[in-house]
């Protein structure tokens, strides 16, 4: 069908014959069982192809050829068929033979006016059942097209989609650009691209007699404008469109744009201005309102120069306009005065406006943000980074890695670590326990709680001695959700050795203090001596009378060697009495040892047992079995149990004047890793205020002491991680009560020498 309307309308349209010619051609190939299809002209003498179609030369000399028996034999019958053409004595039926065309029809057929021609079809005994009638279907087709009312003169050649209508509105022909356009699947026929109201318009154009354009249409998404262009003495409308979807999205788009333009103008939070190049408001946005507190009515035709600050105004004066002038763009920053009279910081970006022909700078157009906060963050960090670079303390930025990143002036002169030099990791500049330490708790701890304290050394490089630091280490979080660590560090030399001095000190006083006990239990150092010397020299002189009976009593020998394993017993018993007095008041440095708080508060009872006696004070243990140990001084610690012991002894002396009377001492576990060990007199007891100024330097209740007991041994257990303290007991008396952490637990505190 297609190709019969192709036809048609190059015959209507008046086509050139050899268009015509190969549209037939091409019809007729379409046809079930057709061969070959060729159409000839009438030239005079021969037919000769039209339309594309080529046949070889006949036989014998073509300028003898003639086609005049062929031509004389269609005039009397308008169709052959090809074995008939063959017997006829013409110059075509050789050339057909020679192409091998031997089976089908030569039909008689006019394509235009006073033009004879020749359609030649091959076909089998496929195609016979058509081929009889297809000559007497062509010529009336052919005739009908011809007859038919000529097309507009430019429609053919219109590049612009175009559609002939009739009087009515019904259409009459399409040019070959509308075709295409339908066969794109943009509409499913002509009249569906046709503006709904398209009947009216063609009858106004007709009755009016002008064009009417620019009709708006859209199908399937796209949008189109048609002409309707009359020629009244046909009585027919020539429709013509062109699509205008992009003009039409690209006016929408402007206008979206323009509305979007003023939305931003209207809402940002920035204030866009025009100004002329000397600082004269144009126009302003209604930020500045918000900004500076003046509407833009009341800034249009104002200078800019009155709201800067006296500091900014040459900048904003004279370096804008040549900047302007010179390179068309510029950002600055500068102060302006707000309404109220106080000056904002703001960064404006600048960009001029030139004339199209001299380049003259006609307007400027500016954004302007408020970078108050801006400014004043960073003036914060500035100072921030004065006191890390001035600060005494070593500050070390370090990342998630744990690589250091930076390091202010002190850290680099406590790490030795100079200017330029590489960074090393953090963990190269801490001891092993730190290290550790650190690995363990502290980078998970600062996550969790934001900060990590801790105390240890640092390892200097090179060959420095190692620094002790307390330490604190400071979680942060990025913008981008990245965390970094910061470490400040104190270095504690001068505590340290602020700590040994007072140690040393502390020691001195011990001992001195360990002098005056002895002193004072001499009399009971001396019962402990003289008991296994009296025994030594019982024992001596009765061996040496069995001695003397050897011949005469066969026992003797035998009580001599008892005696002499007594006298080495006492021997030795008066000998451990001297050990332990020379322990006690042995000097020098602290030595800290695993020790059995049992065993050791046993030792001390030993050095006050007879001045116990004395008082006719009973001395109950409590002591629990299998403790875990504790991590102290030896002399020390039984220093401190002893001197809480003849406090009790004192206390009970004074209370009950020669009385019996008891003390108990005890030791127990605790809960969170603590021992304790309790003293608990039946004395007087205390008063609220003398019991919180009890551990108070050189306060005391005794006549003629000196106040330093208590206090002196609260200092050392607290030196060695514990506590001392007092409390009152029900029915009258005191109890001191000593709690030291057991060796390894977590409420320990390890003292260095």
């Amino acid at each position: 069908m297609q190709h019969l309307n192709t036809l048609v309308r190059l015959i209507r349209e008046q086509a050139p014959l050899t268009a015509r010619a190969a549209a037939l051609c091409r019809l007729c190939a379409t046809r079930p069982g057709a061969g070959r299809s060729l159409y000839l002209g009438w030239q005079g003498r021969t037919y000769e192809p039209l339309g594309g179609g080529q046949l070889p030369p006949g036989h014998g000399d073509p300028l003898q050829a003639s086609d005049d028996a062929l031509h004389a034999a269609l005039a009397s019958q308008a169709r052959l068929s090809l074995v008939e053409l063959a017997r006829l004595p013409c110059w075509l039926a050789g050339r057909l033979k020679r192409a091998g065309m031997q089976e089908g029809l030569a039909l008689s057929l006019s394509l235009g006016s006073g033009q004879d021609g020749l359609l030649l079809i091959e076909g089998g005994a496929e195609a016979a059942a058509w081929l009889d009638w297809t000559g007497e279907l062509l010529s009336g087709l052919l005739s009908l097209a011809g007859g038919a009312l000529p097309t507009a003169p430019l429609l053919s050649a219109d590049p612009l989609p175009a559609l002939l209508l009739d009087e009515q509105a019904r259409p009459l022909e399409a040019n070959e650009a509308l075709r295409g356009l339908l066969a794109e699947g943009v509409a499913d026929d002509a009249l569906s691209l046709l503006p709904g109201n398209h009947a009216h318009l063609v009858r106004a154009s007709l009755e009016r007699g002008r064009s009417i354009i620019d009709v708006p249409s859209e199908a399937n998404g796209r949008h189109f404008l048609w002409s309707f262009i009359p020629e009244p003495g046909q009585r027919r409308v020539l429709a013509r469109c062109r699509e205008a979807t992009a003009q039409l999205r690209d006016a929408r788009e402007a206008a979206r744009a323009r509305r979007l333009y003023r939305l931003i103008t209207e809402n940002t939070t920035d204030l866009i201005s025009r100004h002329t190049l000397d600082g004269v408001f144009l126009d302003a946005s209604p930020a500045s309102w918000t900004l500076l507190g003046y509407w833009p009515e009341e800034l249009r035709g104002q200078p800019l120069q009155p709201l800067v600050h006296p500091q900014d105004l040459e900048q904003v004066a004279e370096r804008s306009r040549d900047a302007l002038i010179q390179d068309g763009y510029l950002t600055q920053t500068y102060r302006l005065r707000h309404r109220d009279g106080h000056y904002l910081w703001f960064e404006t970006a600048s960009r001029a406006i030139r004339e199209t022909y001299t380049g003259a700078v006609v307007e400027v157009v500016s954004v302007s943000r408020d970078i108050t906060a801006r400014v004043r963050a960073e003036e914060n960090r500035r100072r921030l980074a004065e006191v890390v670079e001035a600060n005494t303390d070593l500050v070390l930025f370090v990342d998630p890695a744990g690589r250091l990143t930076y390091l202010n002036p002190a850290a680099r002169v406590a790490l030795n670590l100079p200017e330029g030099q590489t960074l090393p990791g953090l963990a190269t500049l801490l001891d092993d326990e730190l290290r550790q330490h650190l690995q363990r708790e502290g980078w998970s701890g600062a996550q969790r709680q934001g900060a990590w304290y801790a105390e240890g050394r640092l390892c200097p490089c090179g060959d420095r001695p190692s620094l002790p630091v307390s330490l604190v280490l400071l979680a942060h979080r990025a913008a981008g959700d990245e965390r970094y660590y910061s470490l400040v560090a104190r270095d504690m030399t001068e505590r340290e050795l602020r700590d040994a001095e007072h140690r040393r000190h502390q020691d001195e006083l011990a001992h001195t203090a360990r002098l005056v006990t002895l002193g004072e239990l001499a009399s009971g150092i001396a019962h402990e001596i003289n008991q296994p010397l009296a025994a030594v020299v019982n024992y001596a002189g009765a061996s040496q009378r069995y001695l003397q009976m050897l011949g005469s009593n066969p026992d003797a020998a035998q009580r001599v060697a008892q005696g002499l394993a007594r006298i080495t017993e006492h021997a030795n018993h008066a000998s451990e009495v001297i050990r332990r007095l020379r322990a006690f008041l042995r000097k020098g440095q602290r030595r800290m040892q695993a020790l059995d708080l049992g065993e050791l508060a046993r030792e001390s009872l030993r050095l006050c047992t007879w001045e116990a006696g004395q008082a006719k004070v009973t001395i109950e243990q409590a002591l629990a079995d299998n403790l875990p140990p504790v991590y102290a001084d030896r002399v020390l610690l039984e220093q401190v149990l002893l001197n809480l012991l003849r406090n009790a002894i004192d206390a009970n002396r004074e209370r009950h004047a020669g009385e019996p009377s008891r003390i108990v001492i005890g030791s127990m576990a605790q809960p969170g890793g603590w021992l304790a060990v309790r003293v608990e007199d039946d004395g007087p007891g205390a008063t609220p205020e003398a019991l919180e100024r009890m551990f108070t330097p050189f306060y005391t209740s005794k006549p003629e002491g000196l106040g330093l007991g208590l206090s002196m041994s609260r200092g050392i257990v607290e030196g060695f991680g514990g506590t001392l303290e007092a409390h009152p007991v029900e029915g009258g008396g005191l109890r001191l009560e000593c709690r030291l952490p057991a060796a390894g637990s977590q409420g320990q505190r390890h003292e260095k020498d």
